[in-house]
């Protein structure tokens, strides 16, 4: 069993849906409120375990309630919390969110004790870490626990991709480090101040990124599919549609696919093309957590929608 290790935020997600967003001032009733485990990294930690990877988390929580959920949560789903830091200065981190009729979310997220994450803490979580492949890193922590993690990945030999997000979060320090990004849309304008409309404008994002330094880039484009940039070279890869009840944990799920099929020593193309069917199927279900697929779901969708090939591109690399 591949070994994957994960650095990033522990959140609760206090979700909440309705038919429309309320305006600025107004209230409205809305329809049910769920409580569940996020955090990008934690669901990125879910859906690499879920797919059948050895996962090492490394975060931050409060000695609160929600922290022991959290905990609960990441040891139910098979991942090794050892690395997990619980301090009492601050609470477990909070994502508000709201989703709508058409499944679009808004999320406000309070990080709390991701906060307190330290470079010391993420040396000492490194000190015990040896046989990871891949590192899984994003933006919802402070940036010096961001870098610290990319330098000690690269000096165990780790293949880091860094997820950027949240926009708000980016830090254009950390592309230096990084062997893979994967933005979205919003991620990428940030970082580049490309509007991303089609492959056009996304190939000249990446093209950006080539020159930034960082050779190995994936421009998520949601419905419309993804663009692979690999040392100069490019390649498409459609979307696949699906009925959508929940894009929370879309673009983790993503990110956690990509990093369990590199690290069983796929190319790009082919683990950006098993992303796009785990990232399908997260959709379909509610939860960035609970909605995230087992490699056995995985397998019944391919079967069902004829998409075997693109498992078989994996387990061939």
């Amino acid at each position: 069993m591949e070994e994957i290790t994960v650095v990033g935020s522990i959140n609760v997600d206090i979700v909440a849906f309705t038919n429309h967003y309320p305006n600025q001032g107004e209230t409205i009733f809305g329809k049910k409120m769920v409580t569940l485990p996020g955090g990008k990294g934690a669901n990125q930690a879910v859906a690499s375990a879920r797919l059948g990877k050895k996962v090492h988390m490394i975060g931050s929580i409060g000695t609160d309630l929600y922290g022991d959920t959290m905990i609960k949560s990441m040891k139910d789903n098979g991942i090794n919390t050892s690395c997990v830091k619980r301090v009492q200065e601050n609470s477990t981190g909070c994502a508000i969110i709201t989703i709508d009729h058409t499944a679009e979310n808004t999320m406000l997220v309070v990080k709390g004790a991701n906060d307190e994450l330290t470079a010391k803490d993420i040396q000492d979580a490194f000190s015990k870490i040896n046989n990871s492949k891949v590192l899984l890193v994003q933006m919802e922590i402070p940036e010096e626990a961001v870098i610290e993690s990319m330098i000690q990945a690269r000096n165990k030999g780790m293949f880091v991709v860094l997820d950027p997000a949240p926009a708000d979060g980016i830090t254009k320090r950390a592309l230096q480090y990084a062997d893979l990004i994967v933005p979205n849309k919003q991620e990428t304008k940030q970082l580049t101040g490309i509007n991303v409309i089609d492959l056009d404008s996304a190939h000249q994002a990446a093209e950006y990124f080539n020159r930034m330094g960082v050779k190995n880039s994936i421009i998520k484009m949601g419905d419309k599919g993804s663009l692979v940039y690999e040392s100069g070279k490019t390649e498409y890869i459609q979307a696949i549609q699906v009925t959508a009840v929940d894009t929370v944990g879309a673009g983790d799920s993503f990110a956690g696919a990509i990093g369990s099929a590199i690290a069983d020593g796929a190319g790009l193309v082919a683990a950006v093309k098993f992303a796009t069917i785990v990232a399908a199927l997260k959709v379909t279900k509610q939860g960035a957590q609970d909605g995230v697929p087992t490699i056995e779901k995985v397998n019944e969708f391919c079967a069902e929608r004829g998409l075997s090939h693109y498992l078989l591109e994996v387990v061939q690399a």
